[in-house]
C-alpha cells in the first residue's frame, strides 16, 4: 500500500485496522484483544464500555503509545504505532492527554505545580503563561481553593480532579481518559464530562473514555462496547 493510500487515515484522529495483541509467552500467552478495528475522527467523543477485565485499558494504553503495537494497523494523528521508533511514540505522546484510574500525581508537588507539568509541555508559552493556564484549569474544575495543597491533603476525588485538570492543560489533540469519574460524586462528575465534551468542541480534540457510569452515556457522539476483547455493536 502506498503513500497515497494511506492518506486517508490522515484525516481521523486514530484509525484502526485488525489489532490484534496478546501478555505472556509460550504456553503462558493469552489474547487479550481481537481483530480490532475503528476510528475516531477530529472533535469527536466516543464512550467506549464492557466488563471489567475484557481490554479497554489494553487498547487506550496501546492508542496512547504506552505499549507496542504487536499485530495490525494503529495510527495515531498520523503517525504509524505497528513498528514505530521510540522517537514517534514520543511524538505522539506529546499530544495526547492521559486520565488513569490512579491519578499518577507527584507526591512532592502541589496541586498547582502538578498540573504545570502538564501546561509545561507548551513551550512556545512563556512561564507565567503556562502558569495562568495551569490556574485556569485548575478553577475549572472545582479547584480554585486548593491549589496549594499536596496530594496527601486531597480527597480521592479532588486527586482525580488534578490528574484531570493535569492533562486538560497540555492542549492535547486526543484525550485518553479510563473511568475518569469514578472517583467523583454525580454532579462533579456530569460537570468533569460536560467539560471533557467543551474542550472537544472548542479546541478540536477528540475524546476516548472508557466508563461503566451510565449517567453520563448522552453526552457521547459514539458508544462502542467491548467484551471478551472484542468491539461489539451498541443495541439502541
Amino acid at each position: 500500500m502506498n503513500q497515497n493510500d494511506n492518506s486517508y487515515k490522515l484525516n481521523s484522529t486514530v484509525q484502526i485496522k485488525g489489532l490484534n495483541y496478546w501478555y505472556g509467552n509460550g504456553l503462558t500467552r493469552k489474547q487479550v484483544l481481537y481483530s480490532i478495528s475503528m476510528k475516531i475522527d477530529p472533535g469527536e467523543v466516543i464512550l467506549l464500555t464492557g466488563p471489567s477485565g475484557c481490554g479497554k485499558t489494553t487498547l487506550l494504553t496501546l492508542i496512547g503509545a504506552l505499549r507496542k503495537t504487536q499485530q495490525g494497523e494503529l495510527f495515531v494523528l498520523g503517525h504509524q504505532l505497528h513498528g514505530s521508533e521510540r522517537k514517534t511514540r514520543q511524538i505522539v505522546r506529546k499530544n495526547i492527554g492521559m486520565i488513569f484510574q490512579g491519578h499518577n500525581l507527584l507526591r512532592c508537588l502541589t496541586a498547582e505545580q502538578n498540573v504545570q507539568m502538564g501546561s509545561d509541555l507548551l513551550q512556545r508559552l512563556s512561564y507565567q503563561a503556562r502558569r495562568d493556564n495551569s490556574r485556569e484549569w485548575l478553577r475549572a474544575v472545582g479547584l480554585a481553593d486548593q491549589m496549594n495543597k499536596l496530594p496527601h491533603d486531597l480527597s480521592g476525588g479532588q486527586k482525580q480532579r488534578v490528574a484531570i485538570a493535569r492533562a486538560l492543560s497540555a492542549r492535547p489533540k486526543l484525550l485518553l481518559a479510563d473511568e475518569p469519574t469514578s472517583a467523583l460524586d454525580s454532579v462533579t462528575g456530569r460537570e468533569i464530562v460536560s467539560l471533557l465534551k467543551r474542550l472537544a468542541i472548542e479546541q478540536n480534540c477528540s475524546v476516548l473514555m472508557v466508563t461503566h457510569d451510565p449517567r453520563i452515556l448522552d453526552v457521547a457522539d459514539r458508544l462502542l462496547n467491548m467484551e471478551d476483547g472484542r468491539l461489539l455493536p451498541i443495541v439502541q
